[in-house]
């Protein structure tokens, strides 16, 4: 965050240009590579090796180092080692700063100073900004006295830089009682806590499209329903991980389907977290007042998925898809058909599911628990009505605790977490389809 903070500020000075910020910016941005490319090339991990730990990453709010050394796959000294490689961003932005600008280290050292006393921080402020850390960042940016406030903020801004890009920086959070917005993703949790996060965008800049093209791997250049989606199960998966946290302090809660609008405004009383990612604006909206309102009406960026396909002729069964997320489908279904299993229909809810099991009948059915108009249990009871014998396995994000349970004690054989690993997918559907 230090380099996109400072080299903003060099811009608005003038001191540098906005085309000296970018390229000084993709410069740095080259060098830093991520921890697991770095192991990778010296040959300490795979690349399937890291792919498993990104993906723990999604269920578990912890540092690729730390999941690395709690699964015997590198020591702490190789972690320390991979970081000296990674290298200080500070100095790697100031030394990009010098080759693609002609400033000297001096005037360098001085607007450095002079960035400090403006904005106002601590030496161990300015520490903490120059090795981007972001535990210690996250207290000075979005401080609050509620700190469901903070701890939320600091959950989003991490996998923001784990799994969206790291080009990006935040200022300061607001109290706020009104935002206009263009574009806004969201869910809310409620139980012994009531609690929303949503990223809203205020104009049409391109922040949701870039946030749903890196999140999901796919291309999108504008907010269309399958980006909105992509930046929903973005939202799931911190609203999940979040979840988790609580429940592990014994507090029940349950995740409400994501929600979505447009053209609207967020009332109430709540925080805004602005957050600049690739230079696009977006807020982080965090609400812990159940009254906050964030539109008056709704819109479905989902449409009627009652998708059939044809069956392989050497398949080892077929498999029935439910859930809200056409991205989580794709990405189950991908697994699935290389594993050999002919996917036979897809459905977005728990009524699709049910109409499509009936005109269909599958081998195997997986159900995403949290779903709009009908939920994977309230599913699972229909169609264990209809077919006794249904074969069914839930797909959970993290924080489903005891929805997972009473799917289970309804009939539910498995459950696969999101986000999706591979190899707990393919041995729980071997398992239960007896293959």
């Amino acid at each position: 965050m230090f380099s996109q903070l400072f080299g903003k500020y060099l811009v608005e000075k003038a001191i540098i240009t906005p085309d000296e910020y970018k390229a000084a910016i993709e410069k740095q941005l080259s060098v830093r590579v991520k921890l697991g490319t770095i192991a990778i090339a010296e040959g300490l991990l795979t690349e399937e090796e890291v792919e498993n730990i990104n993906k723990l990453q999604m269920q578990f709010d912890k540092r690729f180092g730390d999941i690395a050394i709690e699964k015997g796959l590198l020591t702490s000294a190789q972690i320390d080692e991979l970081l000296k490689k990674q290298g200080n961003p500070y100095i790697q932005f100031i030394e990009s700063l010098s080759e693609c600008t002609k400033l000297s280290a001096s005037v360098l050292d001085k607007t450095l100073s002079i960035f400090q006393k403006e904005k106002g921080f601590s030496d161990t402020d300015m520490a903490a900004l120059k090795n981007d850390e972001l535990d210690t960042l996250i207290p000075i940016f979005a401080f609050s006295a509620k700190h469901h406030v903070t701890e939320l903020a600091g959950l989003v801004v991490r996998n923001i830089n784990r799994f969206i890009t790291r080009d990006f920086y935040v200022e300061k959070i607001q109290h706020v009682k009104s935002l206009d917005y263009c574009y806004l993703a969201g869910q809310k949790t409620v139980g012994a806590d009531t609690y929303s996060i949503a990223l809203a965008e205020e104009t049409d800049a391109g922040a949701f499209a870039t946030i749903a093209s890196n999140f999901s791997g796919e291309t999108y250049t504008a907010a269309d329903n399958d980006a909105f989606d992509a930046v929903c199960e973005f939202i799931n998966i911190n609203s999940g991980l979040y979840a988790t946290e609580l429940s592990q302090k014994e507090m029940e809660l349950d995740m409400e389907p994501t929600f979505a609008y447009k053209n609207q405004t967020v009332n109430g009383d709540f925080y805004v977290l602005p957050i600049y990612i690739e230079n696009r604006k977006i807020n982080l909206v965090i609400a812990v007042n159940a009254q906050v309102e964030m539109g008056q009406t709704p819109f479905s960026y989902t449409t009627q998925e009652n998708i059939v396909y044809d069956v392989k002729a050497d398949s080892k069964g077929t498999i029935l898809l439910v859930d809200d997320s056409k991205m989580s489908r794709k990405m189950l279904k991908a697994i699935l058909e290389e594993e050999g299993y002919s996917v036979i229909a897809e459905a977005g809810n728990g009524e699709e599911a049910v109409e499509a099991y009936k005109q269909r009948k599958a081998d195997l059915v997986t159900l995403d628990i949290t779903m709009p108009k009908m939920d994977g249990i309230e599913a699972l009871k229909q169609l264990l009505e209809i077919d006794p014998s249904v074969k069914a396995i839930m797909i959970t994000a993290a924080g489903q605790q005891s929805k997972l349970i009473e799917a289970l004690k309804c009939g539910a054989k498995k459950f696969i977490t999101k986000p999706f690993e591979k190899e707990e997918v393919i041995a729980n559907v071997n398992e239960v389809m007896g293959c």
